[in-house]
């Protein structure tokens, strides 16, 4: 018999109780809620969520201070103590019938990780399933997301390197620059405060971050814990500069591309409300290419220059041109299809300068 103590809260839904439980014995008497022939709702747990919660309880300062919600339907061996504060009984050889209302994926993700750790816990006694599923959408329906780009700005405060850290560190610098492409072309937070920002702080350092590391958590775990994280990744072509704190050079080289492009095709940068070349698609599509490319690129030891990223842009105009091409969404959608679609292109145009040995 274990037992935990409880403060009781009474709100107008009606009351419940907090309070604080291990892990390893919350996941002996609590289950995600399911939907069977007799109603409830159902929440599949995501094995992907559930990995990256396990990979960050790696964190030395991992922290989960929003509490776990559960239902149980019976309060019988909940005693009053004084004033709201109660004792609750499990018996951990008993099947108490607990359901997660909130919270499966932050518990199962602890457990996979094999860790003990102590966590807020929200108690409802006797709940109808109709109260149940309320509970449930109010919760879920009344979160908000946080945006991304306030995410990424608050890893300004980080005294600890990151990929995180250095692409927001870029954003800014690509945003402050007056000889930057994209000078005054950010949203850094979360209002725009000129037409001419057409990319998010967020949208930029999401596709950045995919040139320095396939798993940006993980990186920033280990280089708080003094480990030492791998260098070889092939499908992050900018990793060794980051890893060598080269931020400069990751700079420079996009710098060097965005701004060919910026040349190149002049009206579509200066017209972001008829093409898509600043706009996530642009961007994307772009930064795409660059993944793919610059492999091949380091390897002939090839020219990174503006002059040399010019003329992969001039050979992705002229097929534009030929084919009567256009760089708006009717041509290149708004996703991951109009990005892709994009990079084709502008691979195809490096390919051939590559055969002729033009570049």
């Amino acid at each position: 018999m274990k037992k935990i103590y409880l403060i009781k809260i009474s709100q107008p839904i009606g009351t419940f109780y907090c309070g604080k439980i291990f892990s390893d014995d919350l996941k002996i008497i609590a289950s995600p809620q399911k939907r069977d022939n007799t109603g409830g709702i159902q929440r599949r747990l995501r094995a992907e969520r559930i990995k990256d919660i396990s990979q960050y309880c790696e964190d030395p300062d991992a922290t989960f201070p929003t509490p776990i919600i559960i239902a149980i339907d019976e309060s019988n061996n909940l005693k009053k103590l004084e004033n709201d504060i109660f004792e609750y009984d499990l018996d951990m050889n008993e099947k108490i019938h607990a359901e997660i209302l909130d919270g499966q994926h932050r518990l199962y993700g602890i457990i996979d990780s094999k860790k003990n750790i102590e966590l807020p816990i929200v108690i409802m006694f006797n709940l109808t399933e109709e109260e149940k599923a309320y509970i449930f959408s109010t919760i879920n329906s009344n979160q908000q997301k946080v945006d991304k780009s306030l995410i990424y700005d608050l890893f300004e405060l980080s005294r600890t390197r990151s990929p995180y850290k250095t692409c927001h560190e870029l954003a800014r610098l690509f945003n402050s620059n007056n000889s930057s492409p994209f000078y005054g072309r950010l949203k850094m937070l979360e209002t725009r405060e000129s037409e001419n920002e057409t990319l998010s702080q967020g949208t930029f350092v999401r596709y950045v971050l995919n040139l320095v590391t396939d798993n940006p958590q993980k990186d920033y775990i280990d280089l708080k814990s003094g480990k030492r994280i791998k260098y070889e990744n092939a499908s992050c072509p900018l990793r060794y500069y980051f890893l060598n704190n080269q931020d400069e050079v990751i700079y420079l080289i996009l710098s060097n591309c965005f701004s060919a492009a910026k040349n190149v095709f002049r009206e579509e940068w200066d017209n972001p409300k008829r093409y898509i070349l600043t706009k996530t698609t642009g961007f994307g599509g772009i930064v795409k290419f660059l993944k793919s490319a610059l492999p091949m690129i380091f390897k002939g030891s090839k020219d990174l220059t503006i002059a040399a990223f010019e003329k992969i842009f001039k050979n992705v105009k002229n097929d534009f041109s030929i084919q009567h091409i256009v760089l708006t969404s009717s041509f290149f959608p708004p996703g991951e299809m109009g990005e892709k679609k994009l990079a084709e292109y502008i691979n195809n145009a490096f390919i051939k300068l590559l055969e002729h040995n033009e570049i």
